[in-house]
């Protein structure tokens, strides 16, 4: 159960980087985030008022457990604008795989908290970093999509993963203990819609631009989403949580698989060697962290 649903959240993980990036050049980098929270919040909201389990964690939670969410959910919803900033302007195949390195944050932020660090976890450290500097090389010309080669996508794909490190330290280590996986989700998803409120305003104005495809794809990228949460969370419950956390980081592959096939995106030897070394750093964080 625990590789099915871990390879299931990969798939879903995985399409979910791929339509982020579609949905950032359809309708704008904001504004493509704000409608994943809206419609995450929504869906949320409603499994927690139908589960009086979940709303007593809330209740009954430290009024610290809720302020150190708020500020990881904070990092989180930065972490995905650098994130769609990152894929808008950059390949998929290089900015995917490269914020699965956001282990590497969190492992540090665990480090400097007290926890030793295994040999394993320091092979893992050093193959990401090595992983990072190949993947970050830009191609000897431009592809066919006219990519820039600015390391600008790569510096915002970098800047997500530390974003999302930071916030998965915080959750780890103050929030889900207190609040669970469901609550610190919807937290998220809240404290995204306040952040992005402003551009409520744009999309409302501008919905009625966006294409059936466009919305079905902003739809998409939500729904892979949470569909890639639940997948995560079911496996772990009823199997292993290192081995479904280590599948799932193949979300990264996915999604550069995706690139591939749909955007036919090429990439110099240096960096399919070191995306590769970035997914091995990661699976070695992930499976002895």
């Amino acid at each position: 159960m625990d590789v099915v649903m871990g390879l299931l959240a990969a798939v879903l993980w995985g399409g979910t980087d791929f339509l982020v990036g579609v949905n950032a050049r359809a309708v704008g980098i904001r504004r493509a985030v704000f409608f994943g929270q809206v419609l995450g919040l929504l869906l949320m909201g409603v499994i927690v008022s139908i589960s009086a389990n979940q709303l007593e964690k809330v209740l009954v939670a430290p009024a610290s457990a809720l302020l150190i969410g708020g500020v990881a959910a904070l990092c989180t919803v930065l972490g995905a604008l650098s994130l769609s900033k990152a894929f808008a302007n950059g390949k998929t195949a290089v900015v995917a795989p490269l914020v699965t390195s956001y282990g590497i944050f969190t492992t540090l932020l665990a480090w400097l908290g007290g926890d030793e660090l295994s040999p394993w976890q320091i092979v893992g450290l050093l193959t990401c970093f090595f992983g990072v500097l190949l993947a970050s090389g830009s191609d000897s010309k431009a592809d066919e999509r006219g990519y820039s080669r600015s390391r600008l996508p790569v510096v915002f794909a970098l800047l997500a993963a530390v974003l999302y490190g930071v916030s998965f330290w915080l959750q780890g280590k103050y929030a889900l203990p207190s609040l669970g996986p469901v609550n610190m989700l919807a937290l998220g998803y809240a404290v995204g819609v306040l952040f992005l409120m402003p551009e409520a305003i744009r999309l409302i104005r501008g919905w009625s631009a966006i294409s059936p495809r466009t919305c079905a794809t902003l739809c998409g990228a939500s729904l892979f989403n949470l569909g890639g949460f639940s997948a995560f969370s079911w496996g772990a419950l009823n199997g292993s949580i290192s081995i479904v956390t280590v599948i799932s980081t193949l979300s990264g592959g996915i999604a550069a698989i995706l690139g591939f096939f749909f955007y036919r995106e090429r990439l110099s030897c240096f960096q399919v060697v070191g995306v590769s070394l970035v997914l091995a750093g990661a699976v070695l964080l992930h499976l002895f962290g």
